[in-house]
């Protein structure tokens, strides 16, 4: 299995599912290309199981920590995404997106996974990149996205009950399409909290 390292992020990457293509450019960045028909998402419905989508993980040494990232998506298909990951299990997990919607404009999209998933849209932005961040406390996690880095927009904030050997990490994935690309740069691990997650602050 290939291991590596990020700048900035504590111990070793991972894949939990190999990527078609993947490198550490831009420098000190991460960029990942995940081939066709790839995702993680377990349908209420039961109609629809994905769990194949390539993602490079890293087990935090805190129990809370921020992890953020500027994230630009080479969009192509409908639910193409670069997405932050949060996995215990591989029923329960979750994950911020920068998405292509089906009305084809960029968007937040979260999905919480606890057994099946739960699957929320958020806001569409007019631009191809955006910052996203997940913040983890013995407890809870809370989903941000920021259009600058500095100014910090909630869009979820949940537990997923006791989180033993929690992994994090980056992920891409092209669910209706034949390829998708995400980059990561400026990413960024903090030990620590958030004072208040619902101003990001």
């Amino acid at each position: 299995m290939t291991t590596f390292t990020l700048p900035g992020i504590p111990g070793e990457c991972d894949w939990n599912y190999p990527p078609l293509e993947w490198s550490n450019a831009p420098e000190n960045g991460l960029s990942i290309t995940a081939g066709a028909q790839t995702d993680w998402f377990i349908d209420p419905a039961g109609n629809y199981n994905k769990d194949n989508a390539p993602c490079a993980l890293f087990a935090p040494p805190d129990d809370s920590f921020l992890l953020s990232a500027r994230v630009a998506v080479g969009f192509g298909a409908i639910y193409d995404a670069g997405t932050l990951q949060i996995r215990v299990r591989d029923d329960l997990w979750a994950k911020l997106c920068f998405e292509y919607s089906p009305q084809k404009k960029p968007m937040i999209v979260s999905v919480v996974t606890r057994g099946v998933s739960d699957d929320c849209n958020s806001v569409t932005l007019e631009r191809p990149e955006v910052f996203l961040r997940v913040a983890r406390t013995p407890q809870t996690l809370a989903f941000h996205y920021s259009q600058d880095g500095r100014y910090w927009q909630m869009v979820r904030y949940f537990t997923l009950g006791r989180m033993n050997a929690l992994r994090a990490g980056f992920s891409a994935q092209s669910p209706t399409g034949e390829k998708c690309t995400a980059v990561f740069s400026e990413i960024r691990y903090h030990p620590g909290a958030l004072k208040d997650n619902r101003s990001g602050e």
